[in-house]
């Protein structure tokens, strides 16, 4: 077995080599491989008429300095430790953060099936290939995509993530917002232009979604995120999901008094019968797959809760609630700003 470091320089030669010997030699895809897509903008410029000395001597720099660019790494530090990528990377594997990437313009080569079908992004991924189960992903798959740099969420698979390819692992709930995450990886991939534009329409639609809703929702009314089990009941924070991010962060409403520092600290909790009446609000979002609002209120306990009886209790699916990248957080929060204003 090659040593990590041996291992690492092959992957690099199949990485350079193509690029070096592109001009006179068609390379053959492994049969394994999933099509790459463009995941750079090129560079603009003057150019100069085609075959003029100029335009030859400017087509011969331009090449020299996109190789040494994409071969160029840089070390970053991350809660396993000091790692080295790519400075561009080319062919990133996405086990986690994939909205953040497709937000900043990058398509990633592989992705888990489930995030890949994320109702919010899905059209934008019908070329990237799946690389197995959310959270336990196929090595096999991993590596016949070649990658240049993986980015995870998952501890528990990094060993196995790290062997293939430099691995940033990024655990869940380190970056708290959109703000803090479209920021990072702009940084990190180069994009910084790209995050703050993004950020700049991000905020104006939130802020424009707001407003709407302060005109129409009194400030001191109560929100609730909840999901059903249908045996059980959760109750989510700021930052799990479910629509959390759009209601608490976005929207900037607030849970019931006496269970808001509950559950702004832990984010869940599992909850009883005997307490919904205690963690419910005077509008609860709900995510559940199987029952409607009918079936809420012929429920002899959620029939007599305030947000049930007055009409302010949403359910949607988990496929649109679950997400809580910045591009799911958006449209949830204009989808949550439609509800809460309808006549």
């Amino acid at each position: 077995m090659l040593s990590q470091q041996a291992f690492n320089w092959a992957a690099k030669l199949r990485f350079i080599l193509p690029c070096l010997i592109f001009l006179s030699v068609i390379v053959s895809a492994c049969g394994s491989a999933a099509p790459s897509p463009d995941q750079t903008v090129q560079p603009s410029g003057n150019q100069a008429a085609p075959g003029s000395s100029a335009n030859s001597q400017s087509g011969e720099d331009q090449n020299d300095a996109s190789q040494a660019e994409q071969t160029a790494t840089k070390k970053v530090q991350t809660v396993k430790g000091e790692i080295e990528i790519p400075v561009r990377p080319q062919r990133i594997v996405a086990e986690e953060y994939l909205g953040s990437l497709i937000a900043l313009g990058v398509i990633p080569v592989g992705a888990p099936g489930l995030t890949i079908k994320n109702y919010y992004y899905k059209d934008a991924l019908s070329k990237v290939a799946d690389t197995g189960v959310y959270g336990k992903p196929s090595a096999e798959n991993m590596v016949g995509l070649n990658p240049d740099l993986i980015i995870t969420g998952n501890g528990d698979s990094y060993e196995l993530l790290s062997k293939i390819a430099p691995t940033l692992f990024i655990p869940y709930g380190d970056l708290k917002n959109v703000h803090e995450e479209l920021t990072y990886f702009g940084e990190l991939l180069g994009k910084e232009t790209e995050a703050k534009a993004w950020l700049e329409n991000y905020d104006q639609r939130i802020a424009d979604a707001k407003a709407k809703v302060d005109a129409v929702i009194p400030a001191d009314a109560t929100f609730s995120i909840m999901e059903d089990g249908e045996k059980t009941t959760w109750v989510y924070g700021d930052n799990f999901g479910r629509g959390g991010q759009p209601v608490y962060q976005a929207l900037g409403r607030k849970p019931p008094d006496k269970v808001a520092a509950q559950i702004m600290e832990k984010q869940w909790a599992e909850l009883s019968p005997e307490l919904l009446e205690n963690f419910a609000g005077d509008y609860v979002i709900m995510t559940s797959n199987k029952r409607t609002i009918e079936d809420f209120k012929a429920d002899p306990i959620w029939s007599n809760l305030p947000a049930v009886k007055n009409g302010h209790f949403y359910i949607w699916p988990e496929e649109r609630s679950w997400y809580y990248d910045p591009l799911a957080v958006l449209a949830q929060t204009e989808e949550l700003t439609e509800w809460l204003t309808k006549p």
